[in-house]
């Protein structure tokens, strides 16, 4: 006996939540591939990404949560990032000069090179992944920052 199914689609590949996941996915491990002779989860790179980017911008720092709300990374996975982070000597901690509560993160020198040394890599494998030449990619960037935008008022 067939069972009834109450999904709002009649194929999987019609959902564009699950096209979203399976591409997300084989996307994640391209870049965990491209990354892992630089002894980094992309995770970790997007959180010294986001360090290195926000840094340009405050000079005391980004503070930990900024880094987070800007990568959107979830705060209780930005933590143990910073932890790995510490422990493999590529950011410092500090407390916040204006706010006392929070920490400020910065590269250290050698987190700076392996950032560097890491952005033509990850670009690379999106260049490949996403190439340029794809129809409707314009499109669709467009259309996923409109989405994340709506998120926001999930919260």
């Amino acid at each position: 006996m067939k069972k009834s199914m109450n999904f709002s689609f009649k194929k999987a590949e019609d959902s564009p939540g699950f096209l979203l996941w399976q591409l997300t996915n084989q996307w994640q491990q391209q870049q965990r591939k491209a990354l892992r002779s630089l002894g980094l989860t992309h995770p970790q790179f997007v959180a010294l990404a986001g360090i290195l980017w926000l840094s340009s911008i405050h000079e005391e720092g980004a503070s930990q949560i900024q880094v987070a709300d800007f990568t959107r990374i979830d705060k209780m996975m930005m933590s143990d990032l910073v932890q790995t982070l510490l422990q493999k000597n590529l950011i410092e901690r500090y407390r916040h000069p204006q706010d006392k509560r929070a920490y400020s993160l910065t590269l250290t020198q050698k987190g700076h090179a392996l950032t560097l040394k890491a952005i033509p890599i990850v670009e690379g494998v999106d260049a490949l992944f996403f190439n340029k030449k794809t129809q409707g990619l314009t499109q669709l960037v467009a259309i996923l920052n409109q989405k994340l935008g709506e998120a926001e008022t999930f919260d």
